[in-house]
């Protein structure tokens, strides 16, 4: 069974069982958590699957061996906040023998390393609690130090007196966030108290399956990110661990290390109607209706999900870290989103007509917002003759378009993460006359080539695609074909880069997910990491460093193969510096342009500092400061569009992105779609001119 995955992985991390245990249990005794027959044998078929099945298949070898080591400890410590120098140079022993343990189904060491890393959290969370029994005014927040916040490749802690400090640091970092951010210290408190011990409850409840679980996928992301094993109850719940989308809210989600991330919003889903939630928001609470919040800092993304899923119509109401916030700023909001299922039809791909004044004349250009690419598959298999898919819709669309004499079309795929791979082909079929659409590169390494066989061209007008970082998967099979026919321009961010193919493998106990095979454009190259590059490139709205196939750990390579077609002369090529410098000299000062260059900006700026102060003082000043410069890049926005100025800046201008797809009625409005048809527009005019000469 293959399908094609529009977002990133369900990346599993050490998680704690979300149910509370009574207090008399008996704290640090780890020893009964051991491997199963079960498990002996599923951690050998994945052994098996991956030497046979997976589409690079590696050597499992010494190298991997290591990999899988380093894998592990991050999964289990990515903050080098748990274990100290002795556990590590005492697991070092089986550096190069995780490859020779999983061949033969000795996963002891795999045990007796997580059970470590449970008695070292256990040690922690006690010291805290410890710690948070004196008080949060016990603090000396005028001390001059400072608590390195990116620890990914710190040092381990030489010994316990080592973790001590560190942890002190942190739990002062804590409370000095809550504090700036506007919480009394008896609040801070009470939370905090409230956090570690649930914690600590979640923690005496961790199975050998949560072990099992972690350490196999350990093993098997060291292949590639989308490469994960579903335990039996994950497996039981296979769409949303495939696809990551949340039934009930819409909405992408995975780890980040103690927190739950948004990665993007579901077209036409509750969350992104709402406009609450932004991709790289971090949820730490979740709450039903008018219910407790439930602090979720340090919880299994699976465990998240549980809280977030629920009845049709119900309320979730989610407490979030705004992406917009200093990576400091732990300031959060509230956002009440009502649950309901993602309707075909609200993805359905809709038009609008674009008016621009361009050279002494005004010229319309229709755009057509394709959400996804669905295709109603029960309706199409039982033979409706009225089945909803995106290409019958859109062929409905251009023709409606073409009545109204448009001067051009902007194929707008912003957002869109995808869908049906045969949708992908048929739609790029409207626009060449035949031939070659993708091609899929199997384990193999036969190539299976997707054509559209059905000659001729229904839409043969100027076209542009405009995409961006969240554009994924089908959109960018369609956007890399358009490019590599010289269709289309291609104008926007650089898309997300997620170009293999995933395969479901039940095995005796739960499931394997691995990747087998792989997307080429027609062009040879393929879409996987580098995604597609625009031929005119926009700034970016999100940081690509963050969100995208490239942020993720082991993502699989950028290559090529032999191309499918002959490259043929690019009417573009010619136009495409002067077509630059006109984009260039008309968004200089385009205030929506420059608001999201200076923002994303001071975002990477704030994003590159690897300490922060622990004392007040400096913290305040840091903290105003940042926000002082937030608030002059949207009133720099607002004087240049001549709208009121702030004085302060609230959640919803923090949050608001001008040019984002779908924020305002009118599409002149929306300076990312507007200029995309000026380009067209340019290069109209400029080729008319070059064909006359």
């Amino acid at each position: 069974m293959k399908r094609l995955l529009p977002s990133t992985l369900l990346a599993f991390t050490l998680g704690l069982s979300a149910s509370l245990l009574a207090q008399t249990a008996a704290a640090g005794n780890w020893d009964a958590l051991q491997p199963d027959r079960d498990q002996v044998i599923a951690s050998l078929n994945v052994v098996e699957l991956l030497k046979r099945h997976h589409y690079s298949k590696p050597p499992l070898n010494d190298a991997r061996s290591e990999k899988i080591y380093e894998s592990y400890l991050k999964l289990l410590d990515p903050t080098r906040s748990y274990f100290i120098a002795a556990d590590i140079a005492e697991f070092d022993r089986w550096r190069n023998q995780f490859d020779d343990l999983l061949k033969s189904g000795d996963l002891q060491p795999g045990f007796t390393i997580y059970k470590r890393h449970l008695t070292r959290l256990e040690e922690r969370l006690h010291f805290t609690l410890g710690l948070l029994e004196k008080g949060v005014d016990s603090f000396d927040f005028g001390r001059d130090e400072s608590l390195l916040i990116d620890r990914e490749n710190a040092p381990w802690a030489k010994d316990k007196a080592a973790l001590d400090d560190l942890w002190r640091k942190r739990l002062k970092d804590e409370v000095l966030r809550m504090k700036i951010a506007g919480k009394q210290p008896k609040a801070i408190q009470e939370l905090l108290i409230k956090r570690y011990n649930n914690q600590l409850s979640r923690l005496e409840q961790t199975r050998s399956e949560d072990i099992f679980q972690t350490y196999i996928n350990a093993f098997a992301q060291t292949y590639d990110p989308h490469t994960n094993y579903l335990s039996p109850d994950n497996a039981e719940n296979f769409d949303i661990n495939m696809s990551l989308s949340l039934e009930g809210i819409g909405a992408v989600l995975q780890s980040d290390n103690e927190h739950v991330k948004v990665v993007r919003l579901v077209p036409a889903g509750p969350a992104e109607k709402s406009k609450q939630l932004a991709p790289a928001d971090k949820i730490v609470g979740v709450a039903q209706a008018n219910g407790e919040m439930v602090d979720v800092i340090g919880w299994r993304l699976d465990e998240v999900v549980k809280l977030i899923r629920g009845p049709k119509g119900s309320v979730v109401r989610l407490e979030v870290i705004p992406a917009s916030n200093a990576p400091n700023d732990e300031t959060s909001k509230v956002v009440a989103i009502t649950r309901e299922a993602v309707k075909l039809e609200e993805q359905a791909a809709k038009k609008s007509i674009l008016e621009l004044p361009h050279e002494g004349r005004t010229y319309k250009l229709g755009v057509i917002e394709i959400p996804a690419f669905y295709l109603d598959f029960k309706a199409f298999r039982s033979g409706d003759p009225d089945y909803k898919s995106t290409t019958r819709d859109v062929k409905r669309l251009l023709s409606e378009l073409k009545a109204e004499k448009v001067d051009g079309v902007v194929i707008d795929l912003r957002n869109n993460g995808g869908g049906s791979l045969q949708e992908a082909t048929e739609l790029t079929g409207l626009f060449i006359d035949e031939g070659p659409t993708v091609l899929v590169r199997n384990n193999d390494g036969r190539v299976d080539v997707l054509a559209d066989e059905n000659g001729g061209t229904y839409y043969t007008g100027p076209l542009a695609v405009l995409v961006n970082r969240l554009s994924a998967s089908a959109s960018e099979i369609f956007a890399g074909a358009m490019q590599d026919y010289h269709r289309a321009l291609i104008i926007g961010g650089q898309t997300f880069g997620k170009g293999t193919v995933q395969t479901i493998q039940p095995l005796n106990h739960g499931e394997l997910k691995l990747t087998l095979a792989k997307f080429y454009r027609v062009s040879g190259q393929s879409t996987q990491h580098q995604g597609v590059i625009p031929d005119i490139s926009y700034p970016d709205e999100v940081d690509t460093k963050e969100i995208g196939e490239s942020a993720l750990p082991e993502a699989m390579p950028w290559d090529s193969i032999r191309p499918a077609i002959r490259p043929e002369a690019d009417p573009f090529k010619p136009l495409l510096s002067e077509l630059k410098a006109r984009h260039d000299r008309r968004t200089a000062q385009d205030p929506d342009f420059v608001f999201t260059r200076n923002r994303l900006d001071l975002s990477r700026q704030l994003m590159q500092e690897t300490t922060v102060s622990l004392n007040e003082g400096k913290r305040r000043a840091q903290h105003d400061s940042i926000e002082s410069k937030q608030l002059a890049i949207e009133n720099e926005r607002r004087k240049a569009k001549g709208e009121e100025l702030l004085t302060e800046l609230k959640e919803e201008d923090e949050n608001a992105l001008p040019v984002e797809n779908g924020k305002n009625k009118k599409p002149e409005d929306d300076a990312y779609l507007a200029e995309t048809g000026r380009i067209l527009l340019d290069y109209l005019g400029l080729s008319e001119a070059l064909a006359k000469h």
